[in-house]
């Protein structure tokens, strides 16, 4: 059996971007994940000033053409050159027009991976970012990458299946570990890369795509003033001066761009003024090559029309956490008071094209080598650098002082007021934590530097409900290990052992025990060596709690008689209360059941007292299977028909599943077994829906168990094969070891499936 348990830290235990909402065409929909959205394509919409290119067109267009032969693979063609030069323009170009001859029926995707930003995506969040975009809701994309990239390959599977041939679009990867995950098992798929790197590990057809002959980038100029005002005579009147325009923009297209946009801008100025203006400015961007001096020159150029406060508002922008800014967080960061983005001069960069739309709406984004140049500008000047850290500054104790008042919510925290400040709702405050999680992750990795420690560590603590609660542990992990480190380097015993508990715990949701464990014991060194007996005592009962997931059962029991005569000393009931269900746990697994009764219920009447019902229905779910164990079947099903209904009160899901679940067991051992089965069913269906696959696995053992007892045997022998295939993938010998002898005594006889991997 399994169980919800808590340590002392009131526990919940539970970016990329993308464009477009879904691929193609509107396909029926699996139950689990909601219908899928009706949207005519998920591409950008092609450049209307796309100019030249023909040749590279026609060579990215016949490896994308459906008659080509790839040997049974996933055909991947990868777009590589210099940032800037129009690989992604090319490449939407080309997925329109393959769209348009019918090559790709069931639609196309379009994933940004940020690979050049301060902090690329990882394939977890395209990932994500990809499920999303085919219909996946937020609430059923999986928590670790295996099980993503599983759901991902599966969906696109069904997709070729039904609608035929797909094509995704994977734009400015940075290294292979960002695509791999992304791509499709099926062949009838095609992938279409974009870097900067030529990446050769990806066995991919390779485009390079090199700057512009002279005669297009002159075609390139033309065609933007020409889409603005078409009777603009500029470039046509000055070739010679149009073809040095051309040279100091080094041919690169998004420099020629942003020379349009000037002249633009600016209906009255000459191509000769605008070139003797470029002319005189002599810096580059240090790390270009000099076939790329006019991409500064123009940068600059840019950013000196600015005034002063859209030149400080793009500084800042370019300081933002993640790929993305919102608007919320570009509020904070440029000081602004009236509780919104300064409008105006957001608007001067959008037009000057310095500030991009992000992928949704509120969200602003700037290209790599527009970021560049901007955290360049930063770097130069004292002043601007101490701007920059009062900023960071500023949108770290905003994002801690919002964090915190969500979290209230988030934990179900018994000493919660009415409202929290700034949110109205429990719903509201998880709303907000969603829409800012990126930036939120990559705010609190700013703990890494040394200037941004202090108030990176307190962010990254207080991200640790949500996390836990969403069942965000890829990022728990990365967060909480940032945050003992920086702890450490600060000197702060006791952030570094709260950081160590908080990352334990993350580990153990990933069921990476051994290193929960070691986490957990380091953390109650760090606490006894400080003197600190609640911190040693949380420390303890943690660690308890993976020993226990370990099967390592006495050593389990020691810890949690540690952490409770650590608590009783300092006199904490709620972090003794959690030592004593976490005890009883550990009995109940010993099977030493009325040690396990008299444990819960000391628990159950401690957390009662504290008022957090949260954590008493905990205990007194698992004091109904203590019941159950000792033939007090009546008193057990009341005691999960109790903390089933707190659970749904208080929307805590994963729990409310596991009650469900062990309803289910007791009504089995009672011979209501069509109850049973239900119960089990809406057990594991939800454990599914949560992504979590222990869970899941438990469950479907246990409905193994009713059915075979119903004399289903057909029936019990797929859940049972459901269950070893994730206790397999989890690597728990004990769960598989366990269903193997269920198969065995059911007389199943056919091969098995071969065992598979998992976090070990």
């Amino acid at each position: 059996m399994s169980g919800d348990t808590y340590g002392g830290d009131r526990i919940d235990f539970s970016n990329g971007t993308f464009r477009g909402e879904a691929i193609g065409k509107k396909v029926e929909h699996h139950h689990h994940y909601g219908p899928m959205p009706h949207v005519e394509d998920a591409l950008p919409p092609a450049a209307a000033e796309f100019t030249g290119r023909e040749d590279e067109l026609a060579s990215l267009l016949a490896s994308l053409a459906p008659d080509g032969a790839h040997h049974g693979a996933v055909p991947v063609t990868a777009v590589a050159g210099l940032g800037g030069v129009g690989k992604t323009a090319l490449a939407v170009r080309a997925a329109h027009t393959a769209r348009a001859r019918g090559w790709f029926p069931a639609g196309a995707l379009f994933v940004d991976c940020h690979g050049y930003d301060e902090t690329p995506a990882g394939p977890e969040q395209l990932l994500e970012a990809l499920l999303r975009a085919l219909g996946v809701a937020a609430a059923h994309v999986p928590s670790t990458l295996d099980e993503r990239a599983g759901l991902y390959r599966s969906v696109l599977a069904e997709r070729a299946r039904t609608d035929g041939r797909a094509l995704i679009v994977v734009d400015n990867a940075s290294h292979p570990r960002q695509v791999r995950p992304l791509l499709p098992g099926h062949p009838a798929h095609r992938v279409l890369v974009t870097s900067r790197d030529t990446m050769p590990q990806l066995g991919a057809h390779l485009l390079h795509l090199d700057i512009l002959r002279p005669e297009v980038a002159r075609d390139v100029l033309s065609t933007a003033l020409s889409t603005a005002a078409p009777a603009d005579p500029r470039v046509l009147d000055d070739p010679s001066g149009a073809a040095r325009l051309c040279e100091l923009c080094g041919r690169l297209p998004l420099a020629l761009q942003i020379a349009a946009a000037l002249l633009i801008s600016d209906p009255g100025k000459p191509v000769a003024e605008l070139v003797a203006e470029l002319d005189d400015s002599t810096t580059v961007l240090d790390h270009l090559d000099d076939g790329e001096r006019g991409v500064r020159a123009a940068f600059d150029l840019s950013y000196r029309r600015l005034g002063p406060e859209p030149a400080r508002l793009f500084r800042l922008l370019a300081l933002a956490p993640g790929p993305e800014t919102s608007d919320e967080a570009l509020t904070v960061l440029s000081g602004a008071g009236a509780g919104a983005p300064p409008r105006r001069e957001l608007n001067v960069l959008v037009r000057a094209h310095l500030v991009g739309p992000g992928s949704v709406r509120g969200c602003w984004s700037m290209h790599d080598l527009v970021r560049a140049y901007a955290l360049d500008q930063v770097s130069r000047e004292e002043s601007l650098r101490a701007e920059g850290t009062a900023a960071r500054d500023r949108l770290l104790a905003h994002y801690r002082r919002r964090t915190e008042a969500a979290d209230r919510y988030v934990q179900n925290l018994p000493d919660r007021p009415a409202r929290s400040p700034g949110f109205g709702s429990r719903e509201e405050a998880l709303s907000w934590l969603d829409r800012e999680r990126t930036g939120l992750i990559s705010a609190a990795l700013w703990a890494a530097d040394p200037v941004h420690a202090r108030a990176g560590l307190g962010l990254a603590l207080g991200l640790f409900g949500y996390l836990n609660r969403q069942r965000y542990f890829d990022d728990a992990v990365s967060v909480h290990r940032c945050a003992a480190e920086a702890a450490l380097a600060l000197g702060d015993g006791s952030g570094a052992g709260r950081a160590l508990r908080y990352l334990g715990l993350a580990l153990r949701g990933n069921r990476r025990l051994a290193e929960a464990i070691e986490a957990h014991t380091r953390a109650c060194g760090i606490h006894r060596e400080r003197g600190d007996r609640l911190g040693e005592g949380k420390a303890w009962d943690m660690l308890g709690v993976s020993l226990t997931e370990a099967r390592r059962f006495d050593e389990a029991i020691e810890a949690h008689e540690r952490a409770r005569e650590l608590a009783h000393s300092v006199q904490d009931a709620q972090v003794e209360a959690s030592t004593w269900n976490n005890l009883g746990r550990a009995l109940f697994k010993l099977g030493r059941f009325d040690e396990a009764i008299v444990a819960l219920s000391r628990a159950c009447a401690m957390f009662r007292s504290a008022g957090d019902r949260s954590r008493e229905a905990t205990a007194r779910n698992n004091l109904g299977r203590a019941f159950r164990e000792t033939g007090r079947l009546a008193e057990a099903l009341a005691a999960h028909a109790t903390a089933r209904a707190v659970f749904e009160e208080l929307e805590e899901r994963e729990r409310l599943a596991t009650s469900w679940n062990d309803f289910g067991v007791a009504l089995s051992a009672l011979g209501r077994y069509d109850e049973a089965v239900d119960a089990h069913r809406l057990a594991v269906r939800e454990q599914r829906d949560l992504g979590h696959r222990h869970g899941e696995a438990i469950a479907a053992h246990d409905l193994g168990v009713t059915l075979g007892r119903a004399g289903r045997r057909e029936e019990a022998v797929e859940a049972y094969l459901q269950s070893l295939r994730l206790y397999r993938e989890l690597a728990d010998r004990h769960g598989e070891g366990e269903t193997l002898e269920r198969l065995t005594a059911a007389g199943h006889r056919e091969p098995l499936p071969r065992e598979g991997g998992g976090n070990r």
